[in-house]
C-alpha cells in the first residue's frame, strides 16, 4: 500500500493503518531499534511504541517522507530508551555510535536555543552528506543513523571491513573540519 494511503487510514481513524505501517515498515523499524538497543524485548517495544505515537500524531501531522519520519521516531524512542538503561548496562549499542561522532558534534543540552541549535546542525550535517560520494553517504547514513555494525556495513555495500572503517574515520575528521569551519564549537 502507498505511503499517502497509509496516512489516509490515519487520518480516518482506520485501525488498519498499523497493522499495513508494520506490514509495510516494521524490519526496518525494528532493525533501527535493535542497532541500537541490542535487546530484542526493547526494540519490540520502541516499535510499538512508535505506532502508538503514529497514531497519536496523525492527524495533525502529515508526514510528507513517511518512511524517514518513522525511522526518526523509532530511532529518538530507542536513544530514550537507551539513556534511560545506560545505568545498568554498559557499551555497544548506542554507547559506540555516540563514542565514535563524539569528537566530531558538539554536546547536546537542553532548552529552546538548543532546539534551535540542533535544527541549524541537523541543516549543516544535511550538506556536509550532500558532499559525500554516494558509497560514502551510504556507510555514514548506514552507521550512523541505521546504527549498523561495520561487519554489516561492508556486507550491504559489497567491500571489506577494513574499506569501511577508514572511510568512516575519513567522513568524522570531514565533519569535525566542516562544522568547524561554519562556527560549530564541538
Amino acid at each position: 500500500m502507498e505511503d499517502g494511503r497509509i496516512i489516509e487510514l490515519y487520518w480516518d481513524r482506520d485501525q488498519r493503518a498499523i497493522p499495513e505501517t508494520a506490514g509495510k515498515y516494521g524490519r526496518m523499524l525494528h532493525g533501527i531499534a535493535w542497532n541500537l538497543l541490542r535487546s530484542r524485548e526493547d526494540a519490540e517495544e520502541c516499535v510499538n511504541d512508535t505506532y502508538l505515537r503514529a497514531w497519536e500524531a496523525i492527524p495533525p501531522a502529515r508526514p510528507g517522507a513517511f518512511r524517514i519520519w518513522l525511522g526518526q521516531v523509532t530511532r529518538n524512542l530507542s536513544l530514550d530508551r537507551w539513556k534511560s538503561l545506560r545505568a545498568e548496562k554498559r557499551g555497544g549499542g548506542a554507547e559506540l555510535l555516540l563514542g565514535e561522532l563524539e569528537d566530531c558534534l558538539p554536546a547536546s543540552g537542553g532548552g529552546p536555543e538548543r532546539e534551535l541549535e540542533d535544527q541549524e546542525l541537523a541543516e549543516l550535517l544535511n550538506v556536509f552528506l550532500r558532499g559525500l560520494s554516494r558509497e560514502g553517504r551510504a556507510m555514514f547514513l548506514r552507521r550512523y543513523w541505521y546504527g549498523e555494525s561495520v561487519a554489516e556495513v561492508a556486507l550491504a555495500l559489497g567491500c571489506g571491513e577494513g574499506k569501511v572503517k577508514s572511510s568512516l574515520f575519513r567522513s568524522r575528521k570531514a565533519l569535525r573540519e566542516y562544522l568547524e569551519k561554519e562556527g560549530i564549537a564541538v
